[in-house]
C-alpha cells in the first residue's frame, strides 16, 4: 500500500492498544477528523464487519462506510471504504516492544476516487491526511498513556 505511513511507540502492551483502537467509540478521541462512529453489525468485529464514520472533510461532515478485511488480534487490522467519492484503504499493526510491556503502532492509509473524489483527493484529501495522520498518533499515544492507564 502507498500513500501515507506512520509509526508510533506507545507506552502500553499490544493488548492494551488493541482493545481501544478496535473500539469504533474511541475514533473520535484520536482522530481529528472523524466526528462519530458506529459498528453497523451486530456481534463482535470480524473480517466483513462494517462501520460507519463521519468525518470532517473541508468544512463538510461526510459519512462514510468502512468494511474490515483483515481483523487478526492484537497485531493487524484492515478496512476499506465500500461508498462515496473518496474510499479509504487502511492497515494497520501493533508490534510488541521490550517483552510486549511496550508497543509500536503503525498505519498506512491510501485512496481511491471515484466520480468526483477524483478532484477533491489532491485538491482536500490528501492535503488534510497529510497534516492530520501525524496528529492522530500522537493523539492516540496521549491517548493511551494518560487518559485509559
Amino acid at each position: 500500500m502507498s500513500g501515507f505511513r506512520e509509526s508510533i511507540d506507545v507506552d502500553r502492551t499490544p493488548d492494551d492498544v488493541w482493545a481501544y483502537l478496535i473500539d469504533p467509540s474511541h475514533l473520535p478521541e484520536w482522530q481529528a477528523s472523524a466526528v462519530s462512529a458506529e459498528q453497523l453489525d451486530p456481534g463482535p468485529i470480524q473480517v466483513g464487519s462494517r462501520l460507519r464514520i463521519t468525518r470532517h472533510v473541508g468544512r463538510r461532515e461526510i459519512p462514510m462506510t468502512m468494511e474490515y478485511t483483515e481483523y487478526d488480534p492484537p497485531h493487524a487490522w484492515g478496512l476499506q471504504g465500500v461508498d462515496g467519492p473518496v474510499r479509504g484503504h487502511v492497515h494497520g499493526e501493533i508490534t510488541p516492544l521490550d517483552e510486549g510491556r511496550r508497543s509500536r503502532v503503525t498505519m498506512e492509509l491510501d485512496f481511491e476516487g471515484k466520480g468526483m473524489g477524483k478532484v477533491l483527493l489532491p485538491l482536500l484529501v490528501r492535503p488534510q491526511v497529510r497534516k492530520e495522520l501525524p496528529l492522530n498518533e500522537r493523539l492516540l499515544k496521549d491517548r493511551l498513556e494518560h487518559e485509559t492507564a
